[in-house]
């Protein structure tokens, strides 16, 4: 990974964020994230909507930092992670078809398609579908983290709670809201990281 040379309007814009929101006393990668999440939405509820540990985000960085793979599940997710190819299913007629026999939808059809593709060790972004992250807990995907931030009132809240309750290394929030913008922000964060010089 290279070293980000942001442009002055996110400079200043990051100011901004700062100046009307203390995250400073969060761990770096949190910080990161959340700094990122907000200033992509302008959304400063995010700061105590964002649910995640540091050690689920170091395992998530340490993961793209040796080439980890990253899946989407839309499109939407991988066209906002500018800085890393990313896998997505979503749209593969493959997904359709697999939908089709195995009576699943066809998130999970696509989480099922990548899987067999990249197998464990990946790094998870999910705007969403809610179903994907169902499907990512009962797969068992073994992931280095699943960004977990689908939005919507039917499914979306209840599927970051079992992604919370499973275990799993993961990024999530509590509200109803989120979507692919959360979603390409907290693996931007990850990938921009660069840690403090000792």
């Amino acid at each position: 990974m290279s070293v980000r040379q942001p442009h002055p309007i996110e400079i200043r814009s990051y100011e901004i964020l700062r100046s009307r929101v203390d995250l400073s006393a969060l761990p770096p990668l949190s910080r990161a994230v959340a700094e990122r999440v907000i200033h992509a939405t302008g959304d400063l509820a995010y700061a105590d909507d964002l649910v995640t540990e540091e050690e689920s985000l170091r395992q998530g960085w340490a993961a793209l930092r040796t080439g980890a793979p990253i899946v989407t599940d839309e499109g939407m997710v991988a066209a906002g992670i500018s800085a890393r190819e990313t896998l997505c299913h979503a749209t593969d007629p493959a997904a359709a078809r697999m939908a089709r026999a195995a009576g699943v939808t066809r998130s999970a059809a696509a989480v099922r398609l990548s899987y067999s593709e990249v197998g464990p060790g990946a790094v998870w972004a999910i705007g969403s579908a809610h179903e994907a992250i169902t499907e990512i807990i009962e797969r068992r995907v073994r992931p280095a983290l699943v960004v977990g931030v689908p939005a919507g009132f039917v499914g979306a809240s209840e599927a970051k709670e079992a992604l919370r309750a499973s275990g799993l290394p993961q990024l999530s929030n509590v509200s109803e809201k989120g979507g692919s913008v959360v979603a390409a922000a907290a693996v931007n964060a990850l990938l921009y990281h660069e840690p403090a010089a000792p």
